[in-house]
C-alpha cells in the first residue's frame, strides 16, 4: 500500500468517527467514551447496499451502506472474538472474518470484484486484522507448494512443511515483538499456523502419487501423526475457523481411508466409493459430539459425494445415512433439494425449462438452443483461471469436433454487460455465450456444483450425461460416443 492511499484511508477513518458523533449519539458517547467498539468501511463496486455482521452463525445486524457506499456500526456489551461480515459479490454471497475486541475502531475497505485480495483495514485494531488476512492469503500460496511437496517421500515432505511452519512462527513472533497483542489474538494466530500445518500432513497420503494408498500409509513414520492425540475434535472456540474446519475435513478423509482399507480388499483410493463415504460419516458421527461441527462435516461429505456420483441409487444410500445423523434442518432441506435436481437430470430426459439471455439481451429457453450434439459448460467471474482455461479447451475441442455445438453460460447475477466485458477483454468470442435470466433458480435446477460441471446433450435434445468435466481424461471418448449415437 502506498503512503498516499494509507494516509487517505486514515483520514477517512477519522471522518467516519466524527460523523458518528455528529449523527446522534453525542451525549451517550461522552458518558461512555472509550468503551465502545466500532466497525465500519467502504465497499467498492457493491452489488447491493447491505453488509451482514454475524457471530457464531447468528446475525448480529444488517448494516446499510450510505450514498457513498460506506457504513459505520457501534458494538456495545459484545463478546470479543472472530466475527464474520458478508455481502453480495460478483459470484454470490462472500464473507471474511474480522477479530473484534473492546475499544477497537476498525475500518475496512474492499472491492467486491476482488474480494479477499482487495481487503485492507485501518484504525485501532487494524494491524492484527491485516496480519490475519495476509496470513490467509499466504496460506493459499503455500497450499500450492504443499501439493507439490506431496510427491516427496514422507521424511522430505515433513522437512519442507516444517520449514514453512518455522517461517510463519518467526513472522508471528516478530509481529508480537513489535506490537502489543492480546491473548485472544495470540490464540487465533497460533491455531491458524498449527492447523494449516496439521492439514498439510492429513492431505499427504491422499495427494501422494502412488496409486496404492495402502503402500503410502505403510511408508509413513510412526510419529508422523503424533499431534492427533492432542486434537480437540469438538473445539467450540474454533468451530467457525477456516483452517480448523479444513483440517477436520481432510483428517476424516484420511482416517476413513485407513478404516476402509481394514475391511475392504482395495489398495487404491476411490473417493466416490459408497462404502468409503459411509465409513467416513460413521467416523465423524462417533468422534464429533459438537452438533454444529458434526452437521457441517456431514453436510460437506454428502454434498461432495452427490455432486460427483453418477449413480442415483448410491446417492440415495448416502443421503439416507446423512439424514439419519444430521440435525440441521436447513442443510437437510438443501441436500434433499439438490438430490432431487440430480434425479431430474437423468440420461434420456430433457433439461429443465430454463431461460437464458444472449448478449443482445434476447431471451431463449435452453432446450431451444439444442438441435445437435451439444456440450454445455459454465463459468464465473470469480474463478478467472477456470474461465480462461475452459475457453482454451473449448477452442481446441471445436476444431477437433466441428459436429458438436459448444454453449457456455455465465452463472453470475451481475448483468450481461459485465460478462461481455470479460469475454471481450480476453479476446474471446461472444457467440454461443449466454447468461441465466434467473441464476439462483438455474443453478439449483441444473445442480451446478462444482463449477467444472459439464452437461452433454444428444441431437434429440436428450441428456447423455449431466455430470462430466471438460478436463476429464475420458471427455473426448464421451464426445466420440455422442457423435456416433
Amino acid at each position: 500500500m502506498n503512503r498516499f492511499r494509507e494516509g487517505s484511508m486514515k483520514l477517512y477513518f477519522l471522518i467516519g468517527l466524527i460523523t458518528l458523533t455528529i449523527l446522534g449519539c453525542n451525549d451517550d458517547a461522552k458518558k461512555t467514551e472509550g468503551h465502545f467498539t466500532y466497525l465500519g468501511g467502504e465497499i467498492i463496486s457493491p452489488i447491493n447496499n447491505e453488509v451482514i455482521l454475524s457471530y457464531s452463525d447468528k446475525i448480529i445486524d444488517t448494516l446499510k451502506l450510505n450514498s457513498k457506499n460506506r457504513f459505520l456500526y457501534k458494538l456495545d456489551d459484545f463478546e470479543p472474538g472472530m466475527y464474520s461480515f458478508s455481502l453480495q459479490a460478483a459470484d454470490g454471497l462472500e464473507f471474511q472474518m474480522v477479530l473484534l475486541e473492546p475499544q477497537d475502531s476498525i475500518m475496512l475497505r474492499l472491492n467486491t470484484l476482488d474480494f479477499d485480495e482487495s481487503l485492507v483495514y485501518t484504525g485501532v485494531g487494524a494491524k492484527k486484522n491485516n496480519y490475519l488476512i495476509n496470513e490467509f492469503l499466504q496460506n493459499e500460496i503455500d497450499e500450492k507448494k504443499v501439493y507439490k511437496y506431496c510427491l516427496l517421500d514422507p521424511e522430505d515432505f515433513e522437512d519442507k512443511i516444517d520449514s514453512l511452519m518455522v517461517l510463519k512462527y518467526k513472522k508471528l513472533n516478530a509481529f508480537k515483538a513489535k506490537y502489543k497483542t492480546s491473548d485472544l489474538f495470540n490464540k487465533v494466530a497460533k491455531s491458524n499456523i498449527d492447523y494449516s500445518y496439521y492439514n498439510s500432513k492429513e492431505i499427504y497420503p491422499i495427494i501422494h502419487y502412488r496409486s496404492h494408498k495402502n503402500d503410502v500409509f505403510k511408508s509413513i513414520p510412526d510419529d508422523f501423526y503424533s499431534y492427533r492425540k492432542n486434537i480437540n475434535y469438538n473445539d467450540v472456540f474454533l468451530q467457525k475457523d477456516y483452517n480448523y474446519l479444513k483440517f477436520l475435513r481432510n483428517s476424516f478423509n484420511n482416517l476413513a481411508l485407513n478404516t476402509h482399507f481394514e475391511h475392504s480388499k482395495q489398495h487404491h483410493i476411490n473417493r466416490w466409493n459408497t462404502c468409503y463415504n459411509i465409513d467416513k460419516m460413521t467416523l465423524i458421527d462417533s468422534v464429533v459430539s459438537n452438533a454444529e461441527i458434526k452437521n457441517h462435516l456431514l453436510y460437506l461429505s454428502t454434498i461432495n459425494y452427490v455432486t460427483k456420483s453418477k449413480n442415483i441409487e448410491n446417492n440415495q444410500a448416502i443421503l439416507n445415512f446423512y439424514l439419519s445423523k444430521s440435525t440441521n434442518e436447513e442443510n437437510n432441506a438443501m441436500i434433499n433439494s439438490y438430490a432431487m435436481s440430480i434425479n431430474n437430470l437423468k440420461a434420456g430426459d430433457k433439461l429443465p425449462s430454463i431461460k437464458i439471455l444472449d448478449h443482445n439481451n434476447g431471451i431463449s429457453n435452453i432446450n431451444a438452443l439444442v438441435g445437435s450434439p451439444t456440450v454445455i459448460s459454465f463459468w464465473s467471474h470469480k474463478y478467472y483461471t477456470h474461465f480462461k482455461e475452459s475457453r482454451y479447451k473449448i477452442k481446441e475441442l471445436k476444431i477437433k469436433y466441428p459436429e458438436v455445438k459448444f454453449i457456455s453460460i455465465n452463472i453470475n447475477d451481475c448483468g450481461l454487460a459485465a460478462s461481455k466485458k470479460v469475454l471481450i477483454k480476453n479476446h474471446f468470442s461472444i457467440q454461443n455465450e449466454y447468461q441465466f435470466k434467473d441464476p439462483k433458480y438455474a443453478i439449483k435446477a441444473l445442480a451446478i456444483q462444482p463449477l467444472t460441471k459439464t452437461i452433454i446433450i444428444d441431437k434429440h435434445s436428450k441428456i447423455v450425461t449431466s455430470n462430466t468435466n471438460l478436463f476429464s481424461h475420458n471427455f473426448e471418448d464421451q464426445l466420440l460416443g455422442l457423435i456416433n449415437r
